[in-house]
C-alpha cells in the first residue's frame, strides 16, 4: 500500500475519534460539569471527570494529527494556506488542553470542598464559576471560531486540490456556513440545532470513509 493510502485511513480515523471518543467524553464530562451540585458531584465521580478528559485531549491530538498528516499535501497547493490549517488546527488543540485542566482543576476544587464539610463558601463558589466560565469561553466560544477557520481552509484545498470529489468540499462550505448561522444564533443541540450542525458531522463522517474506502483521487496526488 502507497504511503498516500496509509495517509488517507489515518486523516480518516483520526477523523472518526471526534465522534467515537470526543462526542461521549464531551456529553460524560457536561453531565457532571453542568450539575447543580458539581462541587460535590466532580469529586464522586473524579474517574468519569477523568475519563472524559482524556477523551478530549484524545480528540485534541487527532485534531492536529489531520493537520499535520495533510500538510505535506496540501502545501503543494498552496504552503502558506496549508501552513495556517496547522496553525487553526492547533489552537484548536491547544483550546481543548486548557478547557481540560479546567476541568481537572475542578476534581482538587470539589476535594477541598467536601473536606471542607460542603460549607457554603463564597470562596469555593468563585472558584468553581470561575472554572466553569473559562471552559465555557474557550470550548463554547473559542474552540468554534478555530475550527470554523480550519474547516474554511480545509474545504477550500480540497476544492482546488480534487483530492475527493467536488462536492463533498460543497457539502462542507454549506455545513460550515450552517455551522456559523447556529453559532451567531446561540443554536444548542436540541432538534433546530441538528439543522445547523448535523450537516457538518455527516459531512466528515462521510469525507472519512470515503477516505477509507477509496482514498485520495490517484490523479490529484500525481499532479
Amino acid at each position: 500500500m502507497n504511503p498516500h493510502r496509509w495517509t488517507a485511513i489515518i486523516v480518516a480515523v483520526f477523523f472518526l475519534i471526534g465522534y467515537v471518543v470526543y462526542l461521549p467524553a464531551a456529553f460524560l464530562l457536561e453531565s457532571i460539569l453542568t450539575a447543580p451540585d458539581y462541587l460535590i458531584s466532580v469529586s464522586a465521580n473524579q474517574n468519569q471527570v477523568i475519563l472524559g478528559v482524556l477523551g478530549e485531549l484524545t480528540n485534541a491530538a487527532a485534531v492536529a494529527g489531520i493537520a499535520i498528516l495533510l500538510f505535506p499535501i496540501f502545501k503543494k497547493r498552496s504552503e502558506v494556506l496549508a501552513l495556517w490549517y496547522v496553525v487553526f488546527r492547533a489552537l484548536e488543540a491547544v483550546v481543548f488542553i486548557v478547557a481540560d485542566v479546567n476541568a481537572l482543576s475542578l476534581i482538587t476544587l470539589s476535594q477541598e470542598y467536601v473536606a471542607a464539610g460542603a460549607p457554603d463558601a463564597s470562596y469555593f463558589q468563585a472558584a468553581g464559576t470561575l472554572a466553569l466560565a473559562q471552559r465555557y469561553w474557550v470550548t463554547d466560544v473559542m474552540n468554534p471560531v478555530f475550527f470554523v477557520l480550519s474547516a474554511l481552509v480545509f474545504y477550500y484545498l480540497l476544492y482546488q486540490t480534487e483530492l475527493l470529489p467536488r462536492f463533498i468540499s460543497i457539502w462542507g462550505f454549506i455545513a460550515v456556513a450552517l455551522l456559523i448561522i447556529g453559532n451567531v444564533l446561540g443554536v444548542s443541540f436540541g432538534i433546530i440545532g441538528l439543522i445547523f450542525f448535523l450537516p457538518i458531522m455527516l459531512n466528515e463522517i462521510f469525507l472519512a470513509i470515503w477516505l477509507i474506502v477509496k482514498g485520495f483521487n490517484p490523479s490529484a496526488i500525481a499532479s
